[in-house]
């Protein structure tokens, strides 16, 4: 394709053929990028990208036999020259930060603007990078600590936190003061001040809050 050498090389990844058609038309319509091939499939994109070494890909994140996550990965080690937009309909969480931690350069909503990702395209293959550190950070920090998720319990103490774990589980003041090495009367003020500071009125409540978070 005349032009096609000093513009920008994209691979489309979709599964369904009319979002490709539409994705295709859109960045051709940009004058200066240029889709190569489209795929989709896990399968069909590892193969296209290995024969086009396209300079940006443009995958969903949710294919028939596998993900984007996937093909970010591959597109890493096999065409590291090659950078990867995840595209997806899905604000998902450990779908970001799996994205991110496969090398991908950028985790995108379908919801986004003709202009934004026609923008986000040439900002990538200019060695940019669309992904947000400080919400990769929260992300992460809200995954290894379930309990961070919740303002309430992301300031509790360690022994706060382990009485409130065991509370869920249903053990007695009697069991938890037994497991943790404490007086019952101890145990009893814990509980007591949880319940006030969560906002609930009950165990059961507080066992439920906790649940919510896993």
């Amino acid at each position: 394709m005349e032009g096609a050498a000093t513009g920008t090389r994209v691979v489309v990844v979709d599964d369904h053929a009319v979002v490709r058609a539409g994705l295709r038309a859109l960045l051709e319509s940009a004058g200066d990028l240029h889709v190569v091939a489209e795929a989709g499939t896990v399968a069909d994109a590892v193969r296209e990208i290995t024969v086009s070494r396209p300079d940006v890909v443009l995958v969903d994140a949710r294919l028939p036999d596998g993900s984007g996550v996937e093909v970010c990965r591959t597109v890493r080690s096999t065409s590291p020259g090659t950078r990867c937009l995840v595209l997806t309909s899905y604000d998902d969480d450990r779908a970001l930060l799996a994205a991110v931690l496969a090398g991908a350069a950028g985790y995108l909503l379908k919801e986004i603007g003709t202009a934004d990702l026609l923008g986000a395209v040439r900002h990538v293959h200019r060695g940019g990078d669309l992904v947000d550190a400080e919400r990769v950070a929260e992300v992460r920090r809200r995954l290894e600590d379930p309990l961070a998720a919740d303002e309430r319990l992301a300031d509790l103490t360690r022994q706060q936190r382990r009485v409130l774990q065991l509370l869920a589980e249903g053990r007695t003041n009697r069991q938890i003061a037994t497991s943790m090495g404490l007086a019952e009367k101890t145990v009893k003020n814990y509980v007591s001040h949880l319940l006030v500071r969560l906002g609930v009125s009950s165990r059961t409540q507080a066992a439920l809050l906790l649940a919510g978070t896993r």
